[in-house]
């Protein structure tokens, strides 16, 4: 495998593989059972845990906001919990943060409330850590491919060569990515530790690929900013129709990429589709 630096391109074409909520179905699970039942232990909101959660899941699942940082999303749900249950102190001053901090991690939290002596910051980092615990207590059984996922990394690696582009961690992606044999089929795995989706594949085309021949396949509106920053194209897995998406890729997404046929009316069709499936 591959690092970024030492990296060389072998074929003309590249597919960009996202992994959390795109080719594995672990983005659910994780939000499900992780994200957002630690909120509502870490902020006592069991009075409304069913709403809460509904609503969570909405924000970082089913709409446009879908895959968003974990800290954005946690001051966009608790500003909602605060105006419409009960008030959440801070909350305004935590929500300014996330729209203006310069990095958005356990760090940064931390820093902040070393800075600012505000609760609300302890809480946000406590609760992070409390979803890392959560997510490697999940059961095996639910961190799997989607259906004909595996497949479809497989036909484009026949052709292309084919990179993980993810913001997940880069332990967990290469060991769910191994335990289901989809490792062999790919040249190089960049996560959260290269740096963002738009930068990795910024780096992969100063190895020398063109950008037309560049297809970047997720499941988030993130996934499509990332592609249109480096004028490279993007297909679409659909929430709640990944099975489906990954067909379609195999038998009508891929060898339009490859025949030059994918940019133009097709990308359109099938970004339309994907925005209407968010909204």
């Amino acid at each position: 495998m591959s690092v970024l630096k030492d990296y060389k391109k072998r074929r003309e074409f590249l597919v960009c593989i996202d992994s959390d909520g795109c080719a594995m179905d672990t983005m659910d699970c994780k939000h499900i059972y992780c994200f957002g039942p630690c909120m509502v232990d870490e902020w006592g909101l069991g009075e409304w845990k069913e709403e809460v959660l509904e609503y969570w899941n909405q924000v970082n699942l089913y709409t446009m906001t879908r895959g968003i940082n974990r800290f954005l999303a946690l001051g966009k749900v608790l500003l909602h919990v605060s105006q419409a249950y009960r008030n959440i102190p801070q909350i305004q001053q935590f929500v300014e943060w996330t729209e203006h901090a310069n990095e958005l991690s356990n760090d940064s939290v931390r820093e902040a409330y070393g800075h600012t002596g505000q609760e609300i910051f302890k809480k946000a980092l406590d609760w992070s850590l409390a979803v890392n615990l959560a997510i490697t207590k999940l059961p095996e059984d639910l961190k799997k491919p989607f259906d004909r996922a595996a497949d479809g990394v497989k036909a484009a690696h026949r052709a292309a060569d084919v990179a993980i582009v993810s913001s997940a961690n880069e332990e967990a992606v290469r060991e769910e990515w191994e335990k289901f044999g989809m490792m062999e089929s790919v040249e190089i795995c960049m996560t959260q530790a290269e740096g963002s989706k738009a930068y990795c594949i910024g780096q992969m085309l100063q190895k020398g690929y063109d950008p037309s021949h560049v297809l970047m396949v997720g499941d988030a509106p993130g996934d499509k900013a990332a592609a249109e920053a480096n004028g490279v194209l993007y297909y679409p897995i659909l929430v709640r129709r990944e099975a489906e998406s990954w067909r379609r890729f195999t038998d009508e997404a891929l060898p339009k990429f490859l025949e030059g046929s994918y940019k133009g009316e097709y990308q359109e069709q099938v970004v339309r589709e994907f925005l209407n499936n968010l909204s």
